[in-house]
């Protein structure tokens, strides 16, 4: 699964915060497993992306009906704007 955005300018340090001490600890209970993170400095593309992995579509099918997917994806929508979310199949490199 990817996530891309643009971190608001007046929610960066409430965004780190958030992101580290919250979002990816609870999104991993659920199974969603970060593998990459990327920082996107050129072209017109969100600055940011996030790729996620799980063991099997039944656990990303499960996480993201959950009640703490739903909670945790309209907070991390609070600190970022041009938000967008895919589900793709796993590939070793950038992907968009």
């Amino acid at each position: 699964m990817l996530i891309w955005y643009d971190i608001r300018s007046d929610k960066y340090e409430a965004y780190y915060r958030y992101m580290v001490g919250e979002f990816v600890p609870t999104v991993r209970e659920i199974g969603l497993h970060m593998y990459y993170v990327w920082q996107i400095s050129y072209g017109d593309y969100p600055s940011r992306q996030l790729e996620f992995v799980v063991t099997d579509r039944e656990t990303l099918r499960k996480a993201l009906e959950s009640d703490t997917w739903r909670d945790s994806e309209k907070r991390l929508k609070t600190y970022t704007t041009n938000y967008g979310r895919k589900v793709i199949p796993f590939e070793n490199r950038f992907q968009f």
